[in-house]
Order: C-alpha cells, then sequence, then structure tokens
C-alpha cells in the first residue's frame, strides 16, 4: 500500500518515515487548510489516526516519526523530554566551520518573546570544506563547509539558530540566513530548499525496548549538489 512517503521503519507501535524538504508536519492555525500536510497525507494512506512525536521544520528533510496512538505517542515523547535520544542532523553552512564545537547558547521562545530564554545546546562536528573560485559577497572565494549537528535540546529552530550565532548559517535558510549565498546557491546551483536534513535518530522502542537505529539517506538535491561541489561523503557515510 502507497504511504504517501518513503517509511523506513513501522509496526503496530509506529511508523517513521521519510518526510521531504518544503512540507508542513502539520497544519496550524496560521495555514491553509487547502496545504498539504505530512499528518493529514499520512492518516488517509494508513486509514488511522497518527500521532507526531517531534517537529521538523517546513524545510527540513529526513526522519520523522509518527505513533499509531496517543498511549505510544506519549511514551516515545518522553525520550525527547529526557534527553535518551540521539539526533544527527546534517547541514552545509556558510564559511569554515570548527572542526567541533558546543554551542551553549540560551534561546527565547519564539511564541512568547517575554519568556525567560530557554537552555539550548548542540554539538557541531565539520566533516569537509569546500573553497569555490567565485567571489560571494566581499570575499575573493567562497567557503562553505558540510556537518554533523547533534542537538542535546529541542528548542524552536535551534539548529538554524545556533549556527546563525556564531556566523555559519545554514546554506537556504530565508529566515536566519545570508542572502547573497542563499541567491547564489539558487542561480549557480539550483538549490533553494534549506540545506538542513535529519540523517539519523537513535531511540528506544516504546513497547519492546530494543534499540532502534533509523536513517534517512539524503536526497537528490543534497546528493547532486554534494557531486558538484566536490565534497566527500564518505565521512559521514562509514
Amino acid at each position: 500500500m502507497d504511504k504517501g512517503f518513503p517509511v523506513l521503519y513501522e509496526d503496530d507501535a509506529m511508523i517513521v518515515i521519510h518526510k521531504p524538504a518544503g512540507i508542513l508536519v502539520h497544519r496550524g492555525e496560521a495555514t491553509s487548510r487547502r496545504e498539504p500536510a505530512v499528518l493529514q497525507i499520512m492518516r488517509d494512506a494508513c486509514g488511522q489516526h497518527l500521532y507526531p512525536v517531534h517537529r521538523l521544520d517546513r524545510p527540513t528533510s529526513g526522519v520523522l516519526v509518527l505513533a499509531r496512538s496517543s498511549e505510544m505517542a506519549s511514551i516515545l515523547s518522553r525520550q525527547w523530554m529526557q534527553k535518551l535520544c540521539r539526533k544527527t542532523y546534517l547541514a552545509l553552512v556558510r564559511g569554515w566551520a570548527p572542526e567541533s564545537m558546543t554551542i551553549d547558547l540560551p534561546l527565547s521562545d519564539l511564541d512568547d518573546p517575554t519568556a525567560p530564554a530557554q537552555d539550548a545546546v548542540t554539538q557541531i562536528k565539520r566533516l569537509a570544506t569546500v573553497e569555490l573560485d567565485q567571489s560571494v559577497d566581499r570575499y575573493p572565494k567562497a567557503r562553505y563547509s558540510l556537518c554533523e549537528l547533534q542537538p542535546e535540546t529541542g528548542r524552536r529552530h535551534q539548529l538554524r539558530r545556533h549556527m546563525k550565532s556564531i556566523f555559519h548559517p545554514i546554506i537556504g535558510d530565508t529566515v536566519y540566513g545570508h542572502g547573497v549565498h542563499n541567491r547564489f546557491f539558487r542561480e549557480h546551483f539550483a538549490v533553494s530548499r534549506l540545506m538542513l536534513h535529519h540523517l539519523r535518530l537513535e531511540l528506544t522502542h516504546p513497547v519492546t525496548d530494543a534499540p532502534l537505529h533509523l536513517e534517512a539517506p539524503c536526497d537528490e538535491a543534497w546528493q547532486g549538489l554534494m557531486v558538484q561541489l566536490g565534497t566527500e561523503l564518505r565521512a559521514w557515510k562509514g
């Protein structure tokens, strides 16, 4: 049966899909009821009510977990709240990022700016770099890094805001990124998406307690861009 999106794992407790970039997980008050959303598409495909366990921004692709019951959603969500799951993202960022770094920077609540900032921690590991013989912005050459990002907390837009805070914004980020670099990638590589991908998720099964290692391969846009940039992918595939 067609499930609407590539299925990475499924059983009686949960279904895990590869969410494409550019689609909402679920509709909110500010979105049109006609706009496609993962939750509605998957509910129609599976013929049952499904419950989102965690968030992925509209422009972010990758591993997304949906529970088949509110009980399973509650058990799974606890792993996020108690920091028991391990999330790994890939990001293409401006400049040569540090080889490794911990960003420990509290973030404000985007829905309530008057609320106290919340703890937010992200681990960064640089996987590869590329230097292009192109003048972008005020520099004679353009430098970019492929990074592995592991958020230890789950604040809204955390990875995007944290990378901006260290002056290495994610390519394609129209909110926190750098317009001239986004335009460069649109015009030279036909890439307009946010270059942030939820590559891997490690968690415990809510019923059996068995460890689960879930991975969503990068889509054609990612793979094609890496080939064009000449960036070695072995570093993060191995």
